[in-house]
């Protein structure tokens, strides 16, 4: 019969909807009588290990992003890079620069600076350090070149004009557990004849020549390495002993860098 079909149809429609209706009632009493969820902190949200974990970002972007295309490639330079914290040899105010491509000021004067990290580590990789050598550091700066130098060498003798920069970068060799380099505020320029003869040396700074007191304080087959030359053209000079009145000479980079005090200048007089 025709209501028999109405019938029909009316139960299949409603039915369903009846019944997802209660489906949710039931599960929205369920979930009132469950315990609230308890949600963990998650273990990196300590804010000194974010810290951490940036700064050792920043590191490593400085060595892929920075120094690896300058053609630094040496595994212990790299290595060195990855360990030695450069942050905590650049003063308080520019600690954001620390890992930056840049040189970081210092003091008062323009030329006191921190040269930047790939300059850093092309003299670092251009002097191959030997753990038996004796070096000598001219330009101590905030230290980190005598701390990076120190865990290659048997020692470091650095030497800092300013009197200031030298305290300053002794304290941050303390701090970092750095023994066996000694800072001397002196003019570096003379070198440390009374110390000498040394295996390795580097100046860093730009200079306009190298002064033969200098050459004569290297060891047969010891290197000097340091930046030679006036803007807008500089170059990266690396000179070997070969004898006793004998010295190589090459200039294998580009590079420009603030003139370092107490070295002296060539006359421009010309006739």
């Amino acid at each position: 019969p025709w209501w028999w079909s109405q019938w029909f149809i009316a139960t299949w429609t409603i039915w369903p909807n009846g019944y997802a209706l209660k489906q949710v009632l039931r599960r929205s009493v369920d979930n009132k009588s469950r315990p609230p969820l308890k949600i963990k902190p998650h273990p990196n949200k300590n804010p000194l290990e974010k810290k951490n974990m940036d700064l050792n970002q920043a590191r490593f972007n400085m060595i892929e992003q920075q120094i690896r295309p300058w053609e630094v490639l040496d595994p212990q330079v790299l290595a060195l890079l990855s360990t030695v914290r450069r942050e905590d040899f650049v003063p308080m105010a520019h600690k954001a620069l620390a890992f930056v491509d840049m040189d970081i000021p210092l003091g008062t004067a323009p030329n006191q600076v921190m040269l930047a990290p790939r300059v850093q580590a092309r003299l670092l990789q251009d002097l191959a350090v030997q753990k038996t050598d004796k070096v000598l550091d001219i330009g101590t700066g905030s230290g980190f070149m005598a701390a990076l130098l120190a865990h290659q060498a048997a020692s470091v003798l650095s030497l800092e004009i300013d009197s200031a920069l030298a305290a300053q970068a002794q304290t941050n060799l303390q701090k970092a557990g750095v023994s066996n380099a000694v800072v001397r505020c002196a003019d570096g320029s003379a070198g440390a004849p009374a110390d000498g003869p040394f295996d390795a040396m580097v100046i860093s700074g730009s200079v306009a020549e190298v002064p033969a007191a200098l050459l004569q304080q290297l060891s047969v087959g010891g290197r000097l390495v340091t930046i030679v030359g006036d803007e807008p053209m500089m170059r990266a000079t690396l000179i070997t002993r070969t004898g006793t009145n004998s010295w190589t000479t090459t200039e294998p980079w580009d590079c420009n860098a603030p003139r370092l005090s107490g070295f002296a200048e060539p006359s421009r007089f010309k006739f």
